[in-house]
């Protein structure tokens, strides 16, 4: 009994201090690319080859994934309305549930699952295969060109794939809302217009830039410190992927409190 009791106590030390870890390497990390971010040169033609391995070939998966997301909400919602008697207020009520949550938070976690696990995958490569020292010997800066490069793409391009997302949605929306109803465009618009505000707009506008910073940031930590060879660089992937959709979780959960509280919703 007592052997049980200490191992249980010894695993909760280990989980414990694997967080206490975890969290002091992202602390850090997120100093070291502030401060290598802010100095030149500035690899501008890298930033954008990265915002085009972090954004182009996300689309399809997003635009997909946003489509099917806005035709089932539209399905599964309008029976409940209607027994309701509020039918009408169905592009309503898709569009603020697409707006201000479903769309930038499904959004984010299909960019963890894929870019945070690629990026963590991709860097631990380079550090299992010695890459990472090679640029070092060479007088290359590999913090600045591999790390501080894919934070800022990621950061940048969530917000495009977030309104992207959105768009598809609401397409998908106004279609779910066809195959049952006939619904007018310009009536689905209208009602769309009606009810979404700038209140609505800003707040699941700026958290998708924290969303896209903290995706970068875990998968870059988790890969640049990834270590015992190949097996290493899947339990950084692995990692990655668990951690970034946490971190997007906890970040919309802070910024919905936040803005709530200063009367945006």
């Amino acid at each position: 009994m007592r052997d049980s009791e200490a191992n249980k106590h010894f695993l909760f030390s280990k989980y414990l201090d694997s967080f206490f870890q975890d969290a002091a390497e992202l602390a850090q990390f997120t100093v070291a690319v502030f401060r290598e971010g802010i100095k030149p040169p500035y690899h501008f033609r890298e930033i954008l080859n990265q915002c085009y391995e972090v954004g182009l070939k996300t689309f399809i998966l997003v635009g997909v994934t946003a489509f099917i997301l806005g035709l089932v909400l539209v399905m599964q919602s309008r029976p409940t309305l209607v027994a309701f008697g509020a039918g009408s207020y169905l592009p309503a009520m898709s569009a603020v549930s697409i707006v201000r949550e479903i769309g930038p938070l499904v959004t984010a976690l299909i960019c963890a699952g894929k870019i945070g696990s690629g990026i963590s995958a991709e860097l631990g490569s380079m550090k299992v295969t010695e890459q990472i020292d090679a640029m070092e010997v060479s007088g290359t800066n590999p913090f600045k060109y591999l790390v501080v490069t894919r934070i800022a793409a990621t950061t940048l391009m969530l917000p495009i794939l977030t309104v992207y997302a959105v768009s598809i949605a609401l397409s998908g929306a106004f279609i779910g809302s066809n195959m049952s109803d006939d619904v007018n465009i310009i009536f689905f618009l209208d009602r769309i217009a009606e009810t979404l505000h700038f209140r609505d707009i800003i707040p699941s506008f700026t958290k998708t830039f924290f969303f896209g910073f903290a995706i970068g940031l875990v998968g870059c930590t988790k890969g640049y410190n990834s270590k015992k060879g190949t097996e290493g660089v899947g339990n950084a992937a692995n990692a990655s992927v668990v951690v970034s959709m946490l971190a997007v979780i906890v970040i919309d959960l802070v910024v919905t409190r936040v803005t709530s509280m200063l009367g945006y919703l």
